[in-house]
């Protein structure tokens, strides 16, 4: 029996968002972009403080069709991030809900500690990550995920995965 999601609970958000990191740390880009809502957007931004990331210069800040195109790029083994893609691993932790109460449509924040593992060197990559997740065509959908790196005013490369 399937269940009937009306509101979005701390539990059903951190079981949620730790499936988002599975599917990145294993590649698993379909299920991935199945997680998002029709009007999702991913951001990474560079200024700390930024809230519209519209107006701001960005590390990525992605609809769909930026999430379908930049998936397509680490896929196709036609880019050089694609021919020596990166082994990830996420490690999530201080969950926070940041709504009082749960609802259809909800803000959680937790630290993101990322190990990045590409031609013999480790990287990592530490975060606080907000989302907020909305309940769409009958499930819990992805309709914000802001990634502030702890060092995004730095200059950062090599970012070949997705954050």
């Amino acid at each position: 029996m399937t269940r009937t999601i009306e509101t979005i609970t701390f539990e059903d958000a951190v079981r949620f968002i730790s499936l988002e990191a599975d599917c990145l740390d294993h590649r698993d880009y379909a299920t991935w972009l199945g997680l998002w809502a029709k009007d999702g957007i991913y951001a990474i931004p560079i200024d700390p403080d930024a809230e519209d990331f519209a107006d701001r210069l960005n590390y990525a800040y992605d609809d769909a069709a930026m999430r379908r195109m930049r998936v397509s790029r680490l896929t196709n083994g036609e880019s050089i991030s694609a021919r020596d893609a990166s082994n990830t691993l996420r490690s999530l932790s201080r969950f926070r809900m940041l709504d009082d109460e749960p609802a259809p449509d909800v803000r959680l924040r937790c630290a993101q500690h990322l190990v990045d593992y590409r031609r013999g060197a480790y990287r990592t990559y530490a975060a606080n990550i907000t989302y907020r997740l909305c309940i769409e065509d009958g499930g819990i959908r992805l309709a914000e995920k802001v990634v502030r790196l702890i060092n995004s005013t730095d200059a950062l490369a090599g970012m070949s995965f997705l954050l």
